[in-house]
């Protein structure tokens, strides 16, 4: 048996697989425990002591090395294991590891094998996802969310099937399943929202370290998506459980700056399982013991001193609307594949005139027309509609934000993608 980013804290599993005469290999990225699973082999560059020069692999990056040893190994060609790169730049993205060292190589020489939709499968998603550029952006918020919906309704199988077949027929209809599953990830991940958010507001939750929240029917395989948007929304670490049978199972997300593996370590008296890493956890416990865990948990947190802990928005440099060309956005593109750790590039401009300003998109989003002198410039804020009741046309103000180039019948234009903004000093 072999496992795939995970195993490497199922001692007791591994122990039964012994018990049944079953040999065990872990692949795996997650922290490790203390102890070790008795396996034949346990493959984990996190390991106490490893010797393994990067230990930020994600799981399908452990795997390709496996893949890469037993092809040297056994004296292979190397375009039998390289032929993979797509589906390891792939799991490299979807999983938000640093793209850095060796996850930047893979992604950037996977992409381009992408580019090249050697696979059909993996070819018809990228269609009908609606993104025409090839780039970590269009894994991240066209394919990923498809592919991990499969696994979060409970048909992973299907996501397998779509990138192993070669069936026009049988690949059209999988697509077609997987924008399905994941238009239902979507709404159930509404419905879980929008509870969530009653139960803050009810029980006055932002007055703890970590917000828990635990129901039941809510979808296991969504909650961590949730308590993601729960985090980001309160600048608070998160754990979401669903109830059932008189077991809390889910996940947790973090801020930068607290290890959430680390404090369930520290509070793991009334856990039956957990893993996972800094920013995120997994983890399953009696729901009689949740009240326990949750004040022992916040108590631990609350001696961290984490309310010191402010959201950062790194700003790259500061440049005027005159330095901006469609040439020098060009030549930004030699830094992606862009992700974790190696972010897009944030400039601040300031002293920026309104020309225009509104909410689109039902206000969730904000459009603007900003100048200097005799330079405009358009400009768009994801998810900062509200702002548009702020300003007015006319005043000046800074914004803090990336630069793209947006095409649009044919045209290029610049754009500048607002991440803040405010009145100038």
């Amino acid at each position: 048996m072999i496992t795939v980013d995970c195993g490497i804290s199922g001692i007791e599993d591994v122990d039964y697989a012994n018990e049944l005469g079953i040999d065990t290999i872990i692949t795996d990225h997650h922290e490790p425990l203390e102890v070790l699973p008795k396996a034949m082999a346990v493959i984990n560059p996190k390991i106490k002591n490893s010797k393994y020069p990067f230990n930020q692999l994600a799981g399908v990056g452990v795997v390709f090395k496996l893949i890469q040893a037993l092809s040297t190994e056994l004296k292979l060609d190397n375009k039998e294991y390289l032929k993979y790169l797509d589906l390891v730049c792939l799991g490299t993205i979807s999983d938000i590891v640093p793209l850095v060292d060796e996850n930047r190589v893979i992604a950037k020489l996977g992409l381009k094998l992408i580019e090249t939709k050697r696979n059909p499968g993996l070819k018809s998603l990228i269609e009908s996802s609606g993104y025409n550029t090839i780039n970590s952006n269009a894994i991240s918020f066209g394919i990923a969310p498809r592919v991990n919906a499969c696994g979060r309704m409970g048909f992973a199988d299907e996501a397998l099937k779509l990138f192993l077949t070669n069936d026009k027929s049988e690949i059209k209809i999988l697509t077609e399943e997987l924008n399905e599953y994941n238009k239902q990830r979507q709404d159930k991940e509404k419905i879980i929202f929008e509870e969530a958010i009653e139960e803050i507001n009810k029980n006055n939750e932002l007055e703890n370290e970590i917000i828990i929240l635990s129901k039941e029917n809510w979808h296991h395989g969504v909650i961590g998506i949730v308590s993601s948007k729960i985090t980001d929304m309160y600048f608070k670490p998160s754990i979401l459980l669903c109830e059932e049978n008189g077991i809390c199972k889910g996940s947790g997300r973090s801020i930068p700056g607290l290890d959430l593996h680390n404090a369930i370590c520290q509070n793991s008296e009334t856990l039956e399982k957990y893993g996972g890493h800094s920013m995120a956890v997994g983890l399953t416990l009696k729901k009689e013991n949740l009240p326990e865990f949750k004040r022992s948990i916040n108590e631990y947190i609350k001696s961290l001193d984490i309310q010191t802990i402010q959201p950062i928005l790194d700003i790259d440099m500061e440049i005027k609307l005159k330095d901006l060309s469609i040439g020098e956005i060009l030549e930004l593109k030699k830094l992606e594949p862009y992700g974790e750790a190696n972010k897009v590039p944030i400039f601040a401009i300031k002293n920026l005139k309104i020309q225009s300003i509104r909410s689109i998109t039902d206000g969730k989003h904000i459009k603007l027309q900003l100048s200097d002198n005799n330079l405009v410039v358009d400009a768009i804020g994801f998810n900062l509609g509200e702002y548009a009741e702020h300003y007015k046309i006319g005043e000046k103000v800074d914004i803090v934000g990336s630069v793209e180039i947006n095409s649009y019948n044919g045209l290029d234009s610049i754009q500048i993608n607002i991440k803040d903004i405010m009145k100038s000093l």
